[in-house]
């Protein structure tokens, strides 16, 4: 059995490099003195992230180009240039990177006074060291992010410089490299703009508490928990999967990352019980990305969103609590009928552990969680929350001798905070980059423009050609540059249409996480075929039809704003969200042919077309579609009861 694990193990890990290019790091002993190097600027990095969360950041300039110049110069440590130079050390040009990013940072902290005095009128070197950083920044983000955000902020790059020479609405000025140097490097609107401005603040502190909360031994609870409540129904490991890639999901912030790690340990049981290969990939998947949408964390996204909105992060967190209950109600209740369709069982209650036993043994790490969700409802900032919060589950882990954490625990937290962060991060600044010729040359209004001309003002229409958009912008990218982009380039198209921002905001995000599961560029679920073993299409295709809930969902809240808790009474919210739930219901019993039993294909139409009636929020299609259920349940228990009358 051991040998098994060690096996998965290695495998996982193997697939997380290929599927992850944030897995794709060198393997630097800790013993060199590169490594001991490299191991104690990351816990450096994390305690001046928690020092300044205690005691406030340095002006907010100053303190991105800090954060990004010591980021860039770990990714060009800890990430070759090539995948062939992976168990090599730093090269003598990644060092010589690493030095000039740090020169970046400082260039700024020192010179920061004459900067602001001299503004929009750069000299020599703020021009060369702008221009110096914009290659840094595209360079570290192809090795740490993937070659695709590169090139796509390289494009606009481009687009930004040679702006008169293009035809059309998308036609602008053009800006000199000069001026482009100046707006990206000295300005807190490109490289050090809103996204590595959260990155520097919430997301640093709440990837550092997951890092804690791993230690403490977080994931096992989720583990042992899930399986304690779901593990001997109908499909038991599938529900697992769900229930504990879903509490992951929303504290880590890569959905490849959670497919891989917990999927090593979900996946083969849904095999064992009779799920296919492909199913079993799937399932896995669309967990894992649903956490990215799931609160209290929901994948570190919500705090850009909140920051970009100028709203609190706790009212983002309680929108997204009935869309995601809607999201995993789906994949549930897919779940659960393919069980009774094929007739597959649970794992044997042997062979579970006991809830009371999980609970006692490691219950108390759920209060550091509670924690936060405390300090967020009172009205405290994220970072004063994280920051207690982190605190919190260092005592907490000390309620039992199987989870304390020592110091050594601590400071790996650190620095495996620090590690994790290092692709958000990069992540982020190159979106800046992104969102800084956005910004320059009104490309997102341009889009936007372009969107409802082609949409012909009819809103249904405009909702579609924007999720298109949505999940091409957002494959092959993690979970926050694809909202990121996908909030600048999509979003102003639904905010013309009159949708209030939360909710257009709110449906781009969706799909910006869905490109994840979406062929053919579907990572997650490419990363669940790759443990199941299955083909990688079919499980795309699977996976797209687990989340169909996920796809529907966006169009109910922007029909039913009440979803999101927005201008409704609780009547009207219960109502919303009863409807949609059963609408829900009735669209995994239509995509799976079973409810009681098996449906024929004119019910399942049926069905499909009561889903859609329940997505609009009005007294009468509402009806229509609660008729449409009950006349369908109401024969199936008639079909039923005829073959127990028969047999």
């Amino acid at each position: 059995m051991e040998k098994k694990s060690v096996d998965v193990t290695i495998d996982s890990n193997e697939l997380l490099r290929e599927f992850d290019t944030e897995a794709r790091y060198r393997k630097i002993s800790k013993a060199s003195l590169t490594g001991k190097f490299i191991f104690l600027v990351c816990v450096a990095f994390a305690l001046f992230h928690l020092y300044t969360s205690a005691f406030g950041p340095l002006t907010t300039l100053v303190h991105r180009a800090v954060h990004t110049a010591v980021v860039m110069a770990l990714v060009f440590l800890l990430y070759p240039h090539n995948k062939k130079y992976m168990k090599s050390k730093p090269l003598i040009a990644d060092w010589l990177f690493a030095a000039l990013s740090i020169v970046m940072g400082l260039y700024i902290m020192i010179f920061f006074k004459d900067i602001v005095m001299r503004a929009g009128m750069p000299n020599t070197m703020d021009i060369v060291f702008g221009l110096m950083t914009i290659l840094l920044v595209l360079e570290a983000g192809r090795r740490v992010v993937g070659k695709e955000i590169a090139i796509l902020a390289l494009v606009f790059m481009l687009y930004a410089h040679f702006g008169r020479s293009i035809p059309g609405i998308m036609a602008h000025r053009g800006y000199s490299l000069y001026a482009i140097a100046e707006y990206m490097y000295l300005t807190t609107e490109g490289i050090f703009g809103i996204a590595i401005g959260v990155s520097s603040t919430y997301i640093i502190l709440f990837i550092l508490f997951g890092a804690f909360l791993a230690k403490s031994g977080m994931g096992q609870f989720f583990n042992d928990l899930a399986m304690a409540i779901a593990g001997a129904g109908s499909g038991g490991p599938a529900k697992v999967a769900v229930v504990s890639s879903g509490l992951l999901g929303s504290i880590n912030g890569s959905a490849v990352a959670n497919v891989v790690t917990t999927g090593a340990f979900t996946i083969p049981l849904m095999k064992k019980i009779g799920y296919s290969k492909e199913f079993s990939g799937a399932v896995e998947a669309t967990a894992s990305v649903g956490g990215q949408i799931l609160p209290p964390v929901m994948g570190a996204a919500a705090f850009i969103m909140a920051e970009s909105l100028g709203i609190k992060y706790i009212t983002i967190a309680a929108a997204a609590v009935i869309p995601a209950f809607l999201y995993y109600l789906g994949l549930i209740v897919m779940i659960h009928l393919r069980a009774k369709k094929d007739g597959l069982v649970g794992l044997p209650k042997d062979q579970l552990p006991e809830i009371k036993r999980v609970l006692k043994e490691r219950g108390h790490l759920i209060l550091p969680i509670l924690v936060l969700l405390y300090l967020l409802v009172q009205g405290y900032t994220p970072i004063f929350s994280a920051f207690y919060s982190i605190l919190s589950t260092i005592v907490v882990s000390f309620f039992r001798k199987n989870t304390r954490m020592t110091i050594k625990d601590i400071i790996d937290a650190l620095e495996d905070g620090t590690r994790t962060v290092l692709g958000v991060a990069m992540a982020c600044a190159v979106v800046g980059l992104i969102i800084g010729v956005a910004t320059l040359t009104g490309f997102g209004l341009k889009l936007a423009s372009i969107i409802l001309m082609v949409g012909q003002g009819n809103l249904l229409l405009t909702l579609v050609l924007t999720m298109i958009a949505c999940i091409v912008l957002g494959m092959g990218l993690p979970s926050i540059p694809a909202y990121i982009i996908t909030a600048t380039m999509a979003a102003p198209a639904l905010a013309q249409m009159g949708i209030p921002h939360l909710v257009s905001h709110m449906f781009v995000f969706y799909f910006g996480m869905l490109a994840n599961l979406t062929p053919p560029v579907a990572l997650a679920a490419f990363a669940g075929a790759g443990i199941a073993g299955g083909n990688t299409t079919k499980t795309g295709i699977q996976a797209v039809k687990l989340a169909l809930a996920g796809f529907i969902v966006p169009y109910m809240f922007v029909y039913s704003p009440a979803l999101l808790l927005i201008d409704a009474t609780t009547i009207q919210i219960i109502l919303a969200a009863g409807t949609a739930a059963i609408g829900v219901i009735a669209l995994g019993a239509a995509v799976e042919g079973y409810l009681l039993t098996k449906i024929n294909p004119l019910f399942r139409v049926a069905l499909i077309v009561a889903a859609l009636t329940l997505m609009h929020a009005n007294i009468l299609t509402d009806a229509v579609g609660i008729v449409i259920v009950l006349v369908v349940f109401t024969m199936q228990k008639a079909m039923i009861k005829k073959e127990i009358n028969i047999a």
